[in-house]
């Protein structure tokens, strides 16, 4: 998990050198001269990212172009406008990670705002179900849903031609300074709850899938560029430099729908990117099935030039991009066929890790003596290229489960069954009910379908701990002692469905101090406890904080109560659903002015089926951050 402080963020930008692009003029003697006005330029860097989601392998989209929009007016800026065929992005695999699609030259100076455009005709997103998601999801696992059943919210423009356009404020302005690097992180929220809604209708019917891009993005600052982890890069080599120091890429993405054998379209974008000089970067010739550790490209060069390389790289201070570790074939399948994507399941006994790709499969990939682990670290070269672990024990000991995101290297891509010689942990990601939390550490517990990846795991605090709700992830809290003070609470809607704890997910890494032979937390989210669809039992009754209701669940006892916050910049996020026909419509409710208030006065009422998400709270209410009501059809 990484840097979440902001409720609304989607794509990242990186700017990395500002050129002098012309000056002349007439000399210091003669003023009467006329001079050339300087100009200057920054490249950007665009980069797209996600957050985390369990239901869906893929959620595809094409993004047209992205924009930002200067200090005090003037026209946008167009830093991005993708290739044709336009590239389909499958954010599901950006769980914590940036993708880099592109780059541009853009003025210097001071930009608040970011604008994206993406692609909203039928079949323009795409979605497959994971092969194993959570209870209670409406789709059908590893299948992909009909174009006919997928709604895009807010479209202009007519048949064939279908746009979607969302503007995103920056919380600190992007200021393009010539020289020096400077990024922005626009992220889609994967798990927003209204950035896919689902809606079976009672009785019968298909279940239709609303998409509301409008709300789920966010933005949040680069602290660090360096510490910045980029998703691995599929290109095709263009050129290596005359000193062999670097090489030059041209961007690739695979086509979607997907081929088999899989097959490659160019991006945008081209860039140079740097062999490891100092701590060595690990290549490996697919083909050959060889490995070597190079710190230039000169033993290499030779066949170099025309393959598809895959490249894991970090950013430096300055913005360049050095290779920690890079995979070279003459076709794209042979690198492709690695699978990348969240761990589904570890079986313990046969030393067997199943990993779901793109098309919500499950790819099993066998642990041996000599596999290696990786976790990326791009902030440290050295702990970036050195393996954490080698062999079968750490399987055994449980330090790879379920929701890890990870992208596997096999011996053979020929092979069956596929070996792996190495696995890079991108994301090490423990979540679930959170209990037994004291000074030092806390126990996650975590169910799923499949009863072999169930886990209990003892999480300790990593020495620069932080927690913060999902909320209002700009209010992060360090250390453990609020942390545990607000852990404890709880909501009881008795019956089948008994008591919801609170539910959390963190970020770890590997060998900090708090644990040096293991996993520690570095920061951990309470997110919002799923609870189950239900009516209101008591209605709407406003407060100076916003306002409460009651609601009940189906196999519940007991109603609970639900709060509502209307204070500015972390007010309760409402949502209208309607259903006519097969078309259905989300219209956002704000809760924070005199409107949206009468609104929900107005539907909120007893008998009112509703959809809550929140944190429960120690006096056993329900912190609401999303709630969606419903109108026309019900739900199932």
């Amino acid at each position: 998990m990484k840097r979440q402080f902001h409720p609304l963020y989607i794509a990242g930008l990186a700017l990395i050198l500002g050129l002098l692009l012309g000056c002349s003029g007439g000399s210091t003697s003669d003023i009467s001269k006329s001079t050339t006005p300087q100009v200057t330029t920054g490249l950007v860097d665009v980069i797209i990212s996600d957050d985390s989601t369990e239901d869906w392998a893929t959620i595809g989209v094409k993004v047209l172009s992205i924009s930002l929009t200067p200090q005090g007016g003037g026209s946008p800026v167009v830093v991005y406008t993708a290739s044709s065929p336009v590239p389909v992005i499958n954010l599901v695999q950006l769980d914590q990670l940036g993708e880099l699609i592109g780059n541009a030259q853009i003025p210097a100076g001071t930009y608040t705002g970011a604008t994206i455009t993406i692609s909203a005709n039928p079949g323009d997103v795409m979605l497959t179900a994971a092969a194993d998601p959570e209870a209670g999801f409406a789709g059908t696992a590893a299948t992909t849903v009909p174009s006919s059943q997928i709604q895009i919210q807010g479209t202009t423009g007519t048949a064939g031609s279908l746009t979607t356009t969302v503007s995103v404020n920056l919380v600190s302005p992007l200021v393009v300074t010539a020289g020096q690097s400077n990024q922005l992180d626009l992220e889609f929220d994967l798990s927003h709850p209204a950035l896919i809604v689902d809606h079976t209708p009672a009785g019968a019917g298909s279940t239709f899938w609303a998409i509301n891009f409008r709300g789920p993005l966010r933005h949040h600052p680069i602290a660090n560029i360096a510490s910045f982890l980029l998703r691995d890069i599929h290109g095709m080599v263009t050129a290596v430099a005359a000193n062999n120091s670097s090489i030059t890429i041209t961007r690739v993405f695979a086509v979607r729908p997907a081929t088999n054998p899989e097959t490659a379209t160019a991006g945008a974008l081209s860039r140079t990117i740097l062999a490891d000089a100092v701590n060595g970067t690990i290549f490996y010739d697919v083909d050959a099935k060889s490995r070597s550790v190079i710190k230039d490209f000169s033993s290499v060069a030779g066949s170099l030039t025309g393959k598809y390389v895959r490249i894991a790289a970090r950013y430096q201070v300055d913005g360049s991009l050095v290779a920690v570790r890079v995979w070279a074939s003459t076709t794209f399948n042979s690198l492709w066929v690695s699978p990348e994507g969240h761990v589904l399941h570890v079986n313990k006994t046969t030393n067997v890790i199943t990993v779901e790709n793109e098309a919500g499969v499950g790819v099993p990939v066998t642990v041996d003596n000599n596999t290696q682990f990786f976790f990326r670290a791009p902030s440290s070269g050295t702990a970036d290229s050195t393996p954490i672990a080698t062999g079968t024990s750490f399987v055994a000991n449980g330090f790879i489960v379920r929701g890890f995101k990870v992208h596997v290297s096999v011996v053979d891509p020929l092979a069956v069954p596929l070996v792996a010689q190495s696995v890079d942990i991108e994301v090490a990601r423990y979540g679930g009910t959170i209990s037994s939390a004291n000074s030092t550490s806390f126990m996650y517990t975590r169910k799923f379908n499949t009863l072999i990846d169930n886990y209990t795991f003892t999480d300790a605090y990593a020495s620069t701990f932080k927690w913060w709700y999902f909320t209002f992830p700009t209010q992060a809290t360090t250390g453990a002692t609020t942390f545990v003070a607000t852990v404890g609470g709880a909501v009881n809607f008795g019956g089948t469905v008994g008591t919801l704890p609170v539910w959390g997910t963190s970020g770890n890494t590997w060998g900090d101090s708090a644990n040096p032979t293991g996993w520690a937390a570095v920061s951990t989210i309470l997110q919002p406890t799923p609870v189950p669809r239900g009516t209101v039992s008591t209605a709407w009754a406003a407060n100076s904080n916003g306002g409460t209701i009651a609601m009940t669940v189906p196999g519940g006892a007991n109603a609970a109560t639900v709060s509502l916050s209307n204070v500015s910049g972390s007010a309760t996020l409402v949502y209208q659903v309607d259903r006519t026909g097969n078309v259905i419509t989300v219209s956002p409710v704000d809760l924070t002015t005199t409107a949206g208030q009468a609104t929900v006065a107005s539907n909120l009422v007893v008998g009112t089926e509703i959809k809550a998400s929140g944190v429960p709270q120690s006096d056993g209410s329900i912190k609401a951050y999303v709630l969606f009501y419903y109108t026309g059809t019900m739900p199932n």
